[in-house]
């Protein structure tokens, strides 16, 4: 069953056949009456804002959305005898790293409000678990990417801030260029390097770690990614690949708090979970990026 407020999402991604609900998750009765509606066992919990620059300029936003509202839903989980939570965290947790990859337990210190949020679901997560028995687990995805591996769900942002899709929207001429943030950091090529990782990874990860919330009280975190990090130069050249087609490019300055490197350690989601990402490259998360985009040129809009 899927609620959403289709503030950014999409009813079409829905296929027709799952229960919707148009719901705000912060109207406690009704998410409560939901979850008793459809007997619930699990909830998988996605509904955060999560453009770090507006979490700057925006802070109330984000506060109000992603810890006041998913609070509001952990007390109508509770009271809906819902007992099984898992939650879709950040790597933005961590802030400015000092050691690489990021595993699991490093210092978590976020550098802007939606990281920040994040960090407070995780930090209430383990209060309500030690007090009322609630079983989850937090994973702190790295830069989700791709689109379904069958092409039926993409990404459709408004505004699109991701760069695979920029650059595929640069690429088709739906925008002039793809302005390119620092050129001069202390990596290979000068640009940022990130860790990519596949949606549909993401989605196996969740399915896999619901045996291992049997038992009441339990608490785990994972990171995802490859651990296999891309340079935003290799991004746009894996998309020129993907598209046949050539990007103009504008080199502007550094964004402020991007760091010049984030990469996974995920080998705790690896022996625990026995996960392991089918899409271990940038060029095979691009090809499906770019086989949605090329048959939904509009996005969902049709």
């Amino acid at each position: 069953m899927v609620l959403d407020n289709l503030v950014y999402g999409h009813r079409a991604a829905v296929a027709k056949e799952v229960p919707f609900h148009e719901v705000e998750l912060g109207d406690e009765s009704a998410v409560e009456m939901v979850l008793k509606e459809h007997n619930i066992g699990v909830v998988m919990h996605f509904a955060a804002y999560c453009y770090v620059g507006e979490s700057v300029t925006d802070p109330l936003k984000y506060y109000l959305n992603n810890v006041a509202s998913t609070l509001h839903l952990l007390k109508a989980m509770r009271t809906a005898g819902v007992g099984r939570f898992v939650f879709s965290s950040t790597c933005a947790t961590f802030g400015q790293p000092r050691t690489l990859p990021l595993s699991e337990d490093l210092p978590q210190a976020p550098i802007n409000p939606y990281g920040q949020t994040k960090l407070d679901i995780e930090h209430a997560l383990k209060a309500v678990s030690s007090a009322h028995g609630l079983s989850f687990a937090a994973f702190r995805y790295f830069n989700a990417a791709g689109a379904a591996e069958d092409g039926l769900i993409g990404e459709d942002h408004t505004p699109e801030t991701h760069l695979i899709p920029v650059a595929i929207d640069a690429a088709v001429g739906k925008r002039p260029h793809l302005e390119l943030f620092g050129t001069d950091y202390p990596t290979p090529d000068g640009t940022c390097l990130r860790d990519y990782v596949h949606v549909d990874d993401l989605s196996r990860a969740h399915i896999a770690v619901f045996d291992r919330l049997a038992k009441p009280g339990t608490g785990l975190f994972y990171n995802l990614g490859t651990g296999t990090p891309s340079s935003n130069r290799e991004v746009i050249t894996a998309v020129e690949k993907a598209t046949g087609r050539k990007i103009k490019v504008i080199e502007s300055p550094r964004r402020p708090g991007d760091p010049p490197a984030l990469y996974a350690d995920s080998s705790k989601a690896q022996r625990e979970l026995g996960w392991r990402p089918r899409f271990p490259d940038v060029d095979s998360i691009v090809a499906t990026a770019w086989k949605w985009h090329k048959a939904h040129p509009d996005g969902y809009a049709k």
